[in-house]
């Protein structure tokens, strides 16, 4: 039947709309669908009848009778939500007669809650599970408690909102879904932690803990359904403590630099335990696991353990302010140092995640297997294409880029601009993060560019990665040296920093033989021309040797040259030069004298036409 569902995805509707008071108008209309499609609607213009209460033939004949009751129910619970969404905004608050309308309200959605609970008990004839007639019965008792919480009866509040706790613990250990979890979240836990805080009991004391003791033992066959889903549930040793159980006793006291203090609150330490049981898992996860991407899903349960000692925190710290407790006070000051070292705890090992997912040695190391896919048809692997490679380094970058945006944010928790020895080791951890980013980052183009290829290029970045690197060796040396048994985090071995260098250089050496290798190839196919040695003598053979068989070109062709360059001399004729006073006056009487003998033969010759007759 999916009571659990069908009631939180209309809830989670009203998150996205914005307000109650549509999601109750919205509740009303699909009331008066079902109840049309069910064929107990009002008729139009028909006189108004009380409704027939459904009974245990309606929802053997048909399931839908389940949804009408909750419908109702929830109809009811979003009007007292949309009163209480409106005045709790004023200065008054709830005043006693809207409190009176709150109460009543949800009274109603609880009678309506309790009736389907009832039925549904009944599963010879609804063929109900067992889950549907306790998430029926969770869904009641939360329904109860919310309304005994307005009334502030705090007792009765705390024992309607245990028994939902233990019944939603045992289906979430169960079934193994979430949505059983979010309602232990929000609003179960926060209500009994609050109701137990009006009662006087202690922070110190865990919620599991306060759900066991004001569950009722007086019904044998509640008790008997819940152990049947979670035998745990009950007990002293809940499902947290008891997979903490196995890295030892729930701590008491926590460590931050020179500073030790203690663990009030019981959820902080159940967490952290949780923390260090978690930690022992991951080494032997990534002892076992294959792949990067193995070895970083390793990570999610102490990452998952690790938000859950922040959000921990957190709240405690939040319910102080609430007290209005000052910042000088003790709690709030020992809370503060908890907080900082629960974060740097959490951030450390998400740094450790993305170094594990970028690759051996920090991504130094080239994965040959990551660059060959095998298909199904081939037996052989065959090399990835260069667009392939290109984008895998450069989701290598975009890690580089997330590990130095999380210790940026170890700088912003408390406490952390106050200490001065912690800021210079913090920046020493950033500098080399910095210089391993900017390397390998570095690295990854100069390897873009030898795939495209480039090597110049390539040979730039390498002698800046080197250079990099060989100001964080000398920064760090082996103050940074851990235990090569410990998973990563932000700790960097010393053996690490030490490979990264001795790479680079011997990157940039091989990169400088290839750029010139790639100089001598380029000069040899442009210095080579048919152009004769005569008339290339300004230009010195790169390559060391001369082809002396094409000296000169022979035999000689046909080429233009300047024609009679002294005839475009415009002085020539206004110039007097020397030797030229002799010459051309007898050359003028010469040209005289033969010109006039030619023109007394001619004459003489001249005898009419065609040389006969006169």
């Amino acid at each position: 039947m999916e009571i659990t569902h069908f009631v939180v995805s209309g809830r989670e509707k009203a998150k996205v709309f914005g307000d109650y008071s549509t999601y109750r108008t919205q509740l009303s209309n699909r009331i008066h669908n079902l109840r049309r499609k069910l064929g107990i609607a009002t008729k139009p213009r028909a006189k108004y009848t009380s409704k027939a209460p459904v009974t245990v033939e309606d929802i053997s004949r048909n399931a839908e009778f389940v949804h009408l009751l909750l419908l109702t129910s929830e109809r009811a619970w979003a009007n007292a939500m949309s009163m209480r969404e409106i005045h709790i905004t004023e200065k008054k608050g709830v005043t006693g007669t809207t409190r009176s309308h709150i109460i009543s309200r949800l009274h109603k959605a609880a009678t309506y809650a309790k009736e389907l609970f009832e039925l549904l008990t009944d599963q010879s004839q609804t063929k109900a599970t067992l889950n549907d007639v306790l998430e029926a019965r969770a869904y009641s008792a939360s329904l109860i408690g919310a309304k005994e919480f307005e009334k502030q009866s705090w007792e009765s509040c705390i024992r309607s909102y245990s028994e939902a706790r233990v019944i939603y613990s045992a289906l979430a250990a169960s079934t193994k879904r979430t949505i059983f979890t979010d309602l232990l979240s929000d609003p179960i836990d926060d209500s009994l932690r609050y109701g137990a805080y009006q009662m006087g009991v202690p922070r110190t004391v865990a919620i599991p803990a306060i759900a066991r003791k004001y569950f009722s033992e007086a019904d044998a066959g509640l008790i008997k359904q819940v152990q049947e889903l979670d035998p745990h549930v009950l007990s002293e040793q809940t499902t947290r403590t008891k997979a903490t159980a196995e890295s030892g006793t729930v701590p008491k006291t926590i460590s931050w630099r020179s500073r030790t203090v203690d663990l009030e609150d019981a959820a902080i330490a159940t967490a952290l335990a949780a923390v260090k049981s978690a930690s022992v898992h991951l080494s032997g996860s990534l002892s076992s696991a294959k792949t990067n991407r193995e070895n970083a899903s390793a990570y999610d349960d102490i990452l998952i353990s690790a938000q859950d000692a922040v959000d921990a925190t957190k709240h405690a710290i939040d319910e102080l302010v609430a007290e209005k407790v000052g910042a000088g006070d003790k709690r709030m000051q020992s809370l503060q140092i908890t907080r900082t070292a629960v974060s740097y705890d959490m951030i450390s090992w998400r740094i450790g995640r993305n170094r594990v997912l970028v690759g051996e040695r920090d991504g130094a190391v080239v994965d040959t297997k990551s660059l060959t896919s095998k298909k199904k048809s081939t037996k052989e692997a065959k090399e990835l294409s260069t667009g392939r490679k290109l984008a895998q380094l450069r989701e290598k970058a975009v890690l580089y880029d997330a590990i130095l945006q999380s210790i940026d944010s170890i700088k912003e928790l408390p406490g952390v601009a106050n200490d001065t020895s912690f800021l210079e080791e913090l920046d020493a951890k950033y500098n080399y993060f910095s210089a391993l980013k900017q390397p390998h980052r570095c690295l990854i183009i100069a390897r873009s560019y030898a795939l495209l290829p480039n090597p110049k290029n390539a040979l730039a970045l390498l002698s800046r990665a080197s250079q990099k690197s060989a100001i964080a060796h000398n920064a760090l040396g082996s103050a940074m040296d851990t235990s090569s048994s410990s998973p990563p985090n932000i700790d960097v071995s010393h053996s690490d920093v030490t490979f990264l260098n001795d790479l680079l250089r011997g990157e940039v050496q091989r990169y400088r033989a290839i750029v010139e290798l790639s100089n001598l190839t380029s000069s040899k196919g442009t210095t080579t021309s048919t152009a004769p040695l005569v008339e290339n003598l300004n230009t010195y053979p790169t390559s060391g040797s001369v082809d002396l068989k094409n000296i000169v070109t022979w035999p000689p062709r046909l080429e233009p040259v300047p024609v009679k360059p002294l005839f475009f001399d415009a002085a020539w004729n206004y110039i007097e030069y020397p030797g030229r006073e002799v010459q051309q006056p007898v050359q003028k009487a010469a040209d005289k004298e033969s010109g006039g003998g030619k023109e007394q033969t001619a004459e003489q010759k001249k005898k009419g036409w065609f040389g006969f007759g006169r």
